[in-house]
């Protein structure tokens, strides 16, 4: 006997998940330095099993939804809708989780509002209680990220006048104006690429890793993949010089959505417009925003350089194990090329990045939509520096235009595995910490199964 589904048991589930989760977050989370609980204290340790619990549960009711979604009678996009604002809600005030960098987010903008050099310094050189609160590995490290979104923290800075929970509220609120700007735009991109704008919300905003980490995490990726969302959908219709802004925009936040202009020159190609006039208009529409953007912001254009920001030492990208592992190997040998292992191995993935894009565009050429989803998955996976946040750089325009059901499956299960891949403390974890998640999503999926058998019980008395 099939488990009864329907949206309201999907919502009542996927609350309970964040708001569990939102718990436990207060003792777990990525907590402010004067908050933080020892790894090992027993409050820490419950939160541990409850942020899992919640996982679990907010992925379980996920996964039942998809099922609802691509039943014969699936839930309209407006009640999507409802069900993302319902299952975001618990999160609203939760402490960050999953991260620390809205905590970077925050130094970098007091230092722009203080007229500093954010791309020449780190945020030690800002110093006080922001800055106390930015991971040591990023002390001394200049802002990666571009002059619109620096130019929103700025005045955030501004606003909150260094307060941090005012800070942190308000990053917040600018994630959530991302998500609400993706899940706007998914619909309409769904209907331009002849795909289901339900499976579309299912899967690119009710996805777990856009509640995780782009609504507690509060990632400005929310807020570049919003604008670029918005920029496709103009260029798809009468507005592709509107479409070129918006897409630039999102680029000025963060460098990876500026392949967004290779599917407007194609979008404008296929609309009749020849090949030179495409790329010289687009290409103008992207300059003028970029001068304009940078001198509003008046960060200048170090934002160039940053581009070449080191990554974390114990990043997980591909390319960084690789070349950590052969690093030790030259290493053991006593070869002196050992310290160009790991620039060399990240070479390489720039140039099979490059290659698979190529590859994507000018042998697959699927729709403009879909190319540019596998081209920004393509660069995630192969890039220097990955996060489970990465994913939804593709996952997004992905799911708007996914060709077919098995797609969306096959890119849902890794969604699964990604969100149960990080601790709410953003940190690295030890043997308990590992133990303990695992305790809260085993004991997540010992109430499911309960539930699934009390809720076939009354079933199989009525056959019976």
């Amino acid at each position: 006997m099939a488990f009864p589904i329907d949206i309201r048991r999907c919502q009542i589930l996927g609350l309970a998940g964040t708001a569990v989760l939102a718990a436990g977050g207060e003792t777990a989370g990525a907590l402010p330095v004067r908050e933080l609980f020892t790894p090992a204290s027993a409050q820490a340790a419950l939160g541990l099993v409850g942020v899992y619990f919640g996982v679990v549960l907010l992925i379980a009711a996920w996964a039942l939804l998809g099922r609802l979604v691509h039943s014969p009678e699936p839930p309209s996009p407006r009640a999507l809708m409802a069900v993302l604002v319902i299952w975001a809600t618990p999160l609203l005030l939760a402490p960050p989780l999953f991260s620390r960098d809205v905590y970077s987010y925050l130094a970098q903008g007091a230092m722009v509002d203080a007229h500093m050099d954010v791309y020449a310094h780190g945020p030690a050189q800002l110093g006080g209680p922001l800055a106390d609160e930015v991971a040591p590995v990023w002390q001394h490290t200049g802002a990666p990220y571009g002059p619109v979104f620096l130019a929103v923290a700025s005045a955030l800075a501004g606003l909150t006048r260094g307060e941090l929970p005012a800070g942190l509220f308000g990053m917040r609120l600018v994630a959530l104006l991302g998500v609400a700007l993706m899940a706007a735009a998914l619909p309409s991109l769904a209907r331009h690429s002849g795909a289901d704008p339900a499976a579309a919300l299912w899967l690119g905003a009710l996805n777990p890793l856009v509640l995780l980490h782009l609504v507690a995490g509060a990632h400005n990726d929310a807020i570049m993949l919003g604008l670029l969302g918005l920029g496709l959908v103009a260029a798809l219709g009468r507005w592709p010089i509107l479409g070129a802004v918006l897409v630039t925009l999102a680029a000025l936040v963060k460098a990876p959505a500026a392949l967004g202009l290779a599917a407007i020159v194609v979008l404008r190609m296929r609309g009749g417009h020849p090949p030179v006039k495409a790329v010289v208009t687009t290409a103008a529409a992207a300059a003028a925003t970029t001068v304009a953007a940078t001198a509003v912001a008046g960060t200048g254009y170090g934002w160039i350089g940053a581009l070449n920001t080191p990554v974390s030492p114990h990043n997980w990208a591909l390319t960084s194990l690789l070349g950590r592992a052969t690093r030790a190997l030259l290493e053991r040998l006593g070869s002196d090329l050992a310290p160009l292992a790991i620039p060399a191995w990240h070479a390489v993935g720039v140039l099979a990045a490059v290659v698979a894009v190529l590859f994507i565009w000018l042998r697959l050429r699927p729709r403009p939509v879909y190319a540019l989803g596998l081209s920004l998955a393509a660069v995630a996976a192969l890039g220097p520096a990955i996060r489970p946040w990465y994913a939804l750089w593709g996952l997004f325009l992905i799911a708007a235009a996914a060709p077919s059901t098995s797609v969306r499956h096959r890119v849902a299960a890794v969604t699964g595995v990604l969100a149960l891949s990080v601790l709410p403390s953003g940190g690295p974890a030890d043997i308990g910490q590992l133990v303990l998640a695992v305790s809260g999503g085993a004991l997540a999926l010992v109430v499911l199964i309960q539930a699934h058998q009390t809720a076939q019980a009354p079933e199989l008395g009525r056959t019976a």
